[in-house]
């Protein structure tokens, strides 16, 4: 079972990689519509200081809005800022500490932020890290389960209350939970969401993804219930050409560079959707949907049984401490 283990989320990974692939090779990215102004608007970006995370950030800035960059590298995140602002005049762009494998570095940020009274009208949980090798948090989760969906259900949760008050019926506060085409190839363990029985960094990293779509469905219900003025949709920014695909196995990496230049996105691409889910007029008001390329799709039968929406989320508030 060890090998199998392995073996086989790496096979159904790839398999849909394939499938995205000959998606874009038929199919051109979406053009954004005009979107609105975002003038008087704040967001904050995880993983703002690069890849998608930077274009989303950009693209807002640009908009008028107030945008925080949250990242766990200053230097970096301090450059990005710095880019941004060259390049814009039009909203104000700062960067925040943000270790997202840090249960403690996501209070922290959330103290921070709530301590300088701004609202909260968009939050885009972008940050992530893929098909690493076995690593732990330093609470003891599974890196990419800690990083990639436990950080950002802390993090969402921590804010949510800023989130419904900056919120308005017909101007809803928005949560854009960046997934990917592989929750499609993911099996949620409950029994061992951490990896310990058997590690795959494959397999571990698709389940990340596939909590975070479950993650929307569940929270957008709860919101849905309580008539809050939030809504929270996932997006899947297709296959794009960012730093991310370093630890593929080496025939795959042998593939990457010459496949990314004819059939990858640009991450201005792959962040279009973002943008679209966190300020295009048609989606005011519309949540609990997975978004790609621009249009409203199905995720994975999976993904949609709420009865394992409903045990995720008792889990996941046990392990971050709600």
């Amino acid at each position: 079972m060890g090998f199998l283990g392995v073996l086989l989320p790496m096979i159904r990974l790839y398999l849909v990689g394939v499938r995205v692939l000959l998606y874009q090779l038929f199919n051109r990215s979406f053009t954004l519509p005009a979107l609105p102004s975002q003038h008087g608007r704040v967001a904050i970006v995880t993983g703002g200081a690069r890849g998608m995370g930077f274009e989303v950030a950009r693209s807002l800035t640009g908009l008028g809005m107030h945008v925080i960059i949250a990242g766990n590298v200053e230097e970096e995140g301090l450059e990005a800022v710095t880019k941004i602002r060259d390049e814009t005049k039009e909203g104000k762009v700062e960067f925040l500490f943000l270790d997202l494998s840090s249960l403690h570095s996501v209070r922290q940020f959330a103290q921070r932020f709530k301590a300088t009274g701004l609202p909260l009208h968009v939050l885009v949980n972008n940050a992530g890290v893929m098909m690493v090798p076995e690593r732990r948090t330093e609470d003891s989760f599974e890196l990419q389960f800690g990083l990639n969906f436990l950080g950002h259900f802390l993090l969402t949760h921590l804010l949510l209350d800023t989130l419904k008050r900056s919120g308005r019926h017909g101007n809803h506060s928005r949560i854009v939970n960046m997934s990917s085409a592989t929750h499609y190839g993911a099996r949620l363990n409950l029994e061992d969401l951490q990896s310990r029985s058997c590690y795959s960094s494959h397999g571990a990293y698709s389940q990340s993804k596939l909590a975070l779509v479950m993650f929307t469905y569940y929270l957008h219900e709860q919101l849905t219930a309580g008539d809050f003025p939030v809504s929270t949709n996932a997006v899947d920014p297709g296959m794009v050409d960012t730093a991310l695909y370093q630890n593929l196995c080496s025939p795959a990496q042998l593939l990457q560079r010459p496949v990314a230049r004819l059939l990858f996105r640009t991450p201005a691409e792959g962040a279009s959707t973002a943008l679209l889910a966190a300020v295009a007029t048609e989606l005011e008001g519309v949540g609990g949907c997975y978004l790609y390329n621009g249009q409203r799709a199905a995720s994975s039968e999976t993904s949609y049984d709420q009865d394992l929406q409903a045990q995720l989320w008792k889990q996941s508030c046990s392990l971050v401490g709600l």
